[in-house]
């Protein structure tokens, strides 16, 4: 089975710049701004085709709330929701790879171990 998180794990090269005394206040927020920017465009979209659809009258608000997919739409709308979490903690995924594979890392396995808050 692939690793979504490892799928998603694209970074920049040399150390992430940190702007806050906590580190894990940084990882935090990094990962509610990544929610809130892909909360902010999917909203916009589905407000698109909602009005959309309700102004060309193909479909009623009440059959919008009403909607229960089909067993293999459940089944890709968890494959979606899976890999929507992995792009999500994906600076989590990243540091814990640095952990496994220090020598790729500018950082030593310490270092990395106390901003986790592990040591």
């Amino acid at each position: 089975m692939i690793n979504d998180i490892l799928l998603s794990n694209n970074k920049a090269k040399g150390q992430r710049p940190y702007f806050f005394g906590d580190k894990s206040v940084e990882r935090v927020l990094n990962i509610t701004m990544a929610v809130a920017g892909e909360l902010a465009v999917t909203r916009e979209r589905l407000d698109t085709l909602e009005q959309l659809l309700i102004t060309k009258e193909i479909i009623t608000k009440d059959e919008i709330e009403s909607f229960q997919p089909t067993p293999e739409h459940a089944k890709m709308r968890q494959r979606w929701h899976t890999e929507y979490v992995a792009r999500i903690l994906r600076i989590v995924q990243q540091e814990l790879e640095a952990i496994q594979q220090p020598a790729e890392n500018d950082r030593n396995m310490e270092e990395i171990l106390e901003e986790l808050g592990r040591s």
